[in-house]
């Protein structure tokens, strides 16, 4: 296995607490008055459970230790955030304690949230159309504006995860047995090194919600293109702003039309939160690296901790299957797609 160079955050190269159903409903009961069956969630870094009982439903987070406390006090300031910002949004709300708190911490240092519960099917679950991209991109667009304005020293924090870190991924090129998959994503980084890398600090910044992916969102089952809910705000971090998008569009890419669904998931965006010719011109190159991202740590992260590999492998093979079309196509037919897309007085 590949030495570790790079900090994937010390979070990821940790495993989550391991606190007993008991244990939590105990701290659910006398820091918040909650009671109810608990049902453990998974989570690639956290410990967290579904609590049903007479008050609602709830969702108690148990941090992970590597993290440390300035990370989740940031998520919860900005979910506070969203709330006073964009009321509408089907965002999880922040539960104070019984002495009006946003978390406990524990003797031994774990912090322990409560959040609300948002009802809906897993987007992984439900059927995809193109209505549903849409729904989703002028959604994240909503959330992205929303977040506007917030900002929190720990949203600096170092997660491999974000994609403007892409660069350190290429010692880990190794740990990804699949030999395709380890060429395509070498010559995916060799292109955001020269493209994109350098013009950085050129793109517009701000605190992002930066995991859109089809497990952190929920639809209603009756309307599968309506989005009930955006989850997970633990990969949030300040980075360029079209790095949001990039995560988001990396995993609505149609294999049968590449090209169509990158543009008009950037289309269904740029109609509510309008995109620079900067994050136009770069928005291909980090959707392809968003691709190598879920490939290459997944690949570390399962074969250091195979217990947790179902979890952590859960969106390699449309990673992998998205790289492999979108790095069939031509660049400058891709720039063209999204011009037309996503028009930008220049």
């Amino acid at each position: 296995m590949t030495a570790m160079t790079p900090p994937l955050g010390g979070s990821l190269d940790s495993l989550p607490p391991a606190f007993s159903v008991a244990e939590v409903g105990a701290l659910a009961r006398q820091h918040w008055g909650l009671e109810g069956d608990l049902v453990p969630l998974t989570s690639e870094r956290d410990q967290n459970h579904h609590l049903r009982g007479p008050g609602g439903q709830f969702v108690v987070k148990i941090a992970n230790l590597a993290e440390g406390h300035a990370v989740q006090r940031m998520q919860n300031g900005a979910l506070r955030h969203i709330e006073a910002r964009d009321p509408a949004l089907p965002v999880p709300r922040v539960i104070a304690t019984l002495d009006g708190r946003d978390d406990v911490v524990l003797a031994d240092g774990h912090l322990v949230r409560v959040l609300s519960w948002l009802e809906g099917v897993p987007l992984h679950a439900a059927a995809q159309s193109p209505a549903q991209s849409g729904a989703l991109a002028r959604m994240l667009a909503r959330l992205t504006r929303a977040l506007e304005g917030f900002d929190d020293p720990a949203a600096g924090h170092v997660l491999q995860w974000d994609i403007k870190n892409a660069a350190q991924l290429l010692v880990l090129l190794d740990d990804i047995a699949d030999e395709t998959a380890r060429g395509l994503c070498t010559d995916v980084l060799g292109r955001f090194g020269r493209n994109v890398a350098p013009r950085l600090g050129d793109m517009r910044w701000q605190v992002v919600h930066s995991d859109l992916n089809p497990h952190n969102v929920l639809v209603d089952p009756a309307a599968p293109d309506h989005v009930a809910g955006i989850l997970d705000f633990g990969d949030m971090v300040r980075t360029p702003l079209v790095c949001d998008l990039a995560v988001a569009a990396a995993y609505r890419i149609d294999r049968d039309d590449p090209i169509g669904s990158l543009a008009g998931f950037a289309a269904a965006y740029h109609a509510v939160n309008p995109l620079t010719v900067l994050e136009r011109e770069v928005y291909f190159d980090l959707v392809a690296a968003r691709m190598v991202t879920t490939i290459s740590i997944a690949s570390w992260r399962a074969a250091r901790y195979p217990e947790n590999a179902p979890y952590i492998l859960r969106n390699f093979p449309s990673a992998r299957a998205g790289l492999q079309a979108i790095a069939a196509l031509n660049p400058a037919d891709v720039a063209a797609a999204l011009r037309h897309a996503c028009p930008v007085k220049e």
